[in-house]
């Protein structure tokens, strides 16, 4: 199929959720979901090793975010929400606490947890948090993949390849 294919084709600007009622396997879930829109927005699979660890990291950050608000919201995590413009990624989990997470100072790191929001501090382009009457919502955005093509090949706002009339 060509790059063209709706089916198969980028759709930048594109918004997926997941809502979340418990914490249960909420780890789980959020991963696979995630693991899909990668798929989906074609970053997966990857013969480069570079794209791979790219989307390998978002998977981790997706994991740690979601692994603090079940630990640490009343309630768990409640949306998990990935925002992709053809560009960059936006993850954003939102939660019920108002409580802002606080990125521990890495003078023990011998001691387990706590780690997390270190882990996407270094990873993620940037992070943040968004505080309403609702709760808290933790958000990160990371660049996307970069993107090879022929010589000569035109390629559309999108960065994608499109094929040679």
């Amino acid at each position: 199929m060509s790059s063209t294919d709706p089916l198969t084709a980028p759709r930048p600007d594109e918004t997926r959720s997941l809502v979340l009622v418990q914490s249960r396997g909420a780890v789980q879930r959020c991963r696979d979901f995630s693991r899909q829109a990668l798929l989906d927005w074609r970053w997966l699979p990857t013969a480069d090793e570079e794209q791979q660890a790219v989307a390998e990291d978002v998977l981790l950050m997706v994991s740690e975010l979601v692994t603090n608000a079940c630990l640490h919201a009343p309630g768990g995590p409640r949306l998990l929400r990935l925002s992709w413009n053809g560009e960059r990624l936006r993850v954003t989990v939102s939660d019920g606490s108002a409580r802002p997470p606080r990125l521990r100072s890495p003078a023990e790191p011998g001691n387990p947890g706590g780690h997390g929001l270190r882990v996407v501090d270094r990873l993620a382009r940037s992070w943040g948090v968004e505080l309403d009457t609702r709760g808290k919502a933790v958000w990160l955005e990371v660049a996307g993949p970069a993107r090879t093509t022929e010589p000569g090949a035109a390629v559309d706002g999108s960065g994608w390849p499109q094929p040679r009339a």
